[in-house]
């Protein structure tokens, strides 16, 4: 009978995230005596060929207490006939998976989130099923927004093409597995950080791409006169499962001493169409998302976006923690669009702009002789050059996806520059 260990090391693609077992129930004939949550501790990646390996039986009694380890899935499960050596296979057990994390770790040393990207050829990106400016199909299929320009400006610094990445839409509930297995090397998806999920969950987030916050959006037909949300005692919302905006709905509501019929679906299409075939009066999420939603509906002039923030939702890209190299390029990809809206460096004369004679320019845009700035970083020295030939700068790519140049025309407001009165802040390129 092969170990535990050697089972795991037979897993094609080992890595730091514990998505694979999620708890471990230690139990006596007479009584359950522990269940050990070892979720975000250690794991091995559920990959498809573990699936049927880590569905097992082991025995054994020697010197000690008869026992038998079982594994079903997403559990593991030690039979003790005697309490006495509880204590005992709590530790064996606990040896084992820490000699399998310590195995993962060299693992996961040897094939970096680089590594993997550059053999592939391109970046996998996990993206929304559909949220105009942020990320959505466009007629011909080509995703656009901010959340998917994010992933073509990191993919535009590894590879010097920013065509060189592939969409993977995932649901509010599937993103986190999807990033944490490997599915998905960035997760640019909406998505908020809190201190839960930069912590609990194994994730990195690398900066806030859009300050946003939660609101919402009414039919004012079957709501006339409501122009408040405090407005809304009574009504029915809809809201997507698995997100911050349906925790901030329940705290906003009981806060105010209001009562509401939540309205819940996991993907975000089949809250859009819940909401446009009037199952609820009341649409919630993150402000700028309702401004693009309103777009889609049916009749958008009959909706309005109510005046309130009820939350501050800092939206970003993450990644895998244990990777700080992967880690620092998408982190400083973020940084370096904002520094070249800041320095004027754009699309248009980014190539005029190498030949500046501002040595902070001829820095950013690595035409310095001796610069190693980028190769320091894993890749090459022309890295924001070609990000910014493939997506423009940071406001570049705000007007063009939900600002000014977009359907949305969603004002800068605090995601403007930090010159500008706005929270766009990046450390400098030197």
């Amino acid at each position: 009978m092969p170990t535990l260990f050697a089972l795991m090391t037979k897993s094609r693609a080992l890595l730091s995230a514990i998505q694979a077992f999620g708890a471990i129930d230690f139990q006596t004939r007479w009584k359950s005596v522990i269940s050990l949550d070892l979720t975000g501790i250690i794991a091995f990646d559920a990959v498809r060929e573990w699936e049927a390996a880590r569905r097992f039986t082991m025995r054994g009694s020697g010197n000690g207490p008869e026992w038998e380890l079982r594994s079903h899935g997403k559990k593991i499960r030690f039979c003790l006939k005697t309490e006495k050596g509880l204590w005992v296979m709590k530790h064996i057990a606990i040896g084992i998976l820490g000699a399998a994390a310590l195995g993962l770790m060299a693992s996961a040393a040897s094939a970096t989130t680089l590594d993997t990207v550059k053999a592939k050829g391109f970046i996998q990106c996990g993206v929304s099923t559909g949220l105009a400016g942020f990320s959505a199909p466009d007629d011909k299929g080509d995703w656009q927004g901010i959340d998917a320009d994010f992933c073509r400006a990191v993919a535009a610094a590894v590879f010097g093409d920013g065509t060189k990445v592939k969409f993977t839409p995932l649901s509010a509930k599937e993103r986190f597995t999807a990033l944490q297995s490997g599915e998905v090397d960035i997760l640019s998806r909406n998505t908020t950080w809190t201190i839960n999920r930069d912590t609990a969950l194994g994730l990195n987030f690398i900066g806030v791409t859009y300050y946003d916050g939660q609101g919402f959006m009414i039919n004012a037909k079957k709501l006339p006169g409501v122009n408040s949300a405090l407005q809304l005692s009574g009504a029915a919302v809809c809201v997507q499962s698995g997100t911050t905006t349906e925790l901030n709905l329940a705290d906003y509501f009981k806060a105010n001493k209001m009562e509401y019929n939540p309205v819940v679906f996991e993907k975000l299409e089949e809250v859009n169409a819940a909401y446009d075939a009037g199952r609820c009066d009341v649409y919630t999420t993150d402000q700028s998302g309702l401004y693009g939603i309103r777009l889609t509906l049916g009749s958008p002039a009959d909706h309005v976006v109510l005046p309130e923030i009820i939350s501050k939702e800092p939206l970003g890209p993450a990644v895998r923690q244990g990777d700080d190299q992967w880690y620092h390029i998408v982190k400083w990809t973020y940084f370096a669009l904002l520094d070249a809206e800041e320095l004027g460096i754009t699309k248009a004369n980014v190539d005029e702009m190498k030949n500046s004679a501002s040595p902070e320019i001829k820095r950013v845009l690595g035409q310095e002789a001796d610069t190693k700035i980028g190769t320091d970083l894993g890749v090459s020295n022309d890295w924001v050059v070609n990000i910014v030939k493939a997506v423009g700068n940071y406001g570049e790519m705000f007007d063009r996806n939900v600002g000014s140049g977009s359907p949305l025309k969603i004002a800068r407001g605090i995601n403007a520059l930090w010159t500008k009165g706005g929270l766009q802040y990046a450390p400098p390129i030197r």
